[in-house]
């Protein structure tokens, strides 16, 4: 395990979407975890998050990092088109754990998440979700993998309240769930633990800190349109 400060310096010339606020999020719920938790990651990229959770986790906690490399859902406006980057990113991914240290905690599973299931057996103590950013899988990853997370394990989603696909998500499946708390946010990096009772008083609650979050989620969408439109001046797409 390294220190934080360790593991994002081992970072910080890695390509990705993750500040560092995001970054301890990352790193405080993997960190938390023991021997028999596994740490699932949807969406990997070339690796900047990946390392995090790998730095911090138990030696004895398996990482299992799910990307395609199939240079669809690259980042911010690369959705589809990008076939020629594919094997360059899946290339340079195991570079990056390689130069980190870290190849040998990580177990790749180079699937689109809907087809990995069955490369991940048992509960999930820590998921992070930062795949497809569409409402459809999107919703499936938080939906069918979301129900993986153990009792009392986390799950923590990116380019929430920023994506207007993984928002959808998250209101149609988190916001009357009986069973995942809201607990905070790192801009759009939202964290959410299994161990909401359930009861009607409990998920009103919890409906109503997720409900508090939206106008920050239109303010995102303003900024992507002017930005969009080239009227956004030196604002950088929100993450």
């Amino acid at each position: 395990m390294r220190t934080f400060d360790e593991a994002l310096a081992q970072v910080r010339e890695v390509q990705g979407w993750m500040s560092p606020d995001q970054a301890e999020r990352l790193y405080r719920a993997a960190a938390a975890t023991r021997s028999g938790d596994q740490i699932v990651e949807i969406g990997s990229f070339q690796g900047r998050s990946t390392i995090v959770l790998a730095s911090a986790a138990p030696a004895e906690v398996p990482v299992v990092a799910i990307d395609p490399h199939a240079g669809n859902d690259r980042g911010p406006q690369e959705i589809e088109g990008f076939a020629a980057e594919a094997e360059s990113d899946h290339e340079i991914f195991n570079r990056n754990l390689a130069e980190a240290g870290v190849a040998d905690h990580v177990r790749h599973v180079r699937a689109f998440s809907d087809a990995a299931h069955a490369s991940v057996e048992g509960d999930i103590a820590v998921l992070y979700i930062d795949g497809a950013h569409r409402y459809a899988p999107a919703r499936a990853d938080i939906r069918d993998w979301g129900a993986r997370v153990a009792p009392g394990g986390t799950m923590l989603i990116h380019d929430s309240f920023s994506s207007v696909g993984v928002t959808l998500g998250i209101l149609r499946e988190l916001l009357l769930s009986g069973r995942f708390r809201y607990v905070g946010r790192a801009r759009s990096l939202t964290e959410f633990r299994a161990d909401l009772d359930g009861t009607g008083k409990s998920r009103a609650v919890n409906a109503l800190r997720l409900v508090a979050q939206l106008p920050w989620f239109a303010k995102n969408l303003l900024i992507k349109v002017l930005i969009t439109l080239k009227l956004g001046g030196s604002r950088e797409w929100p993450y």
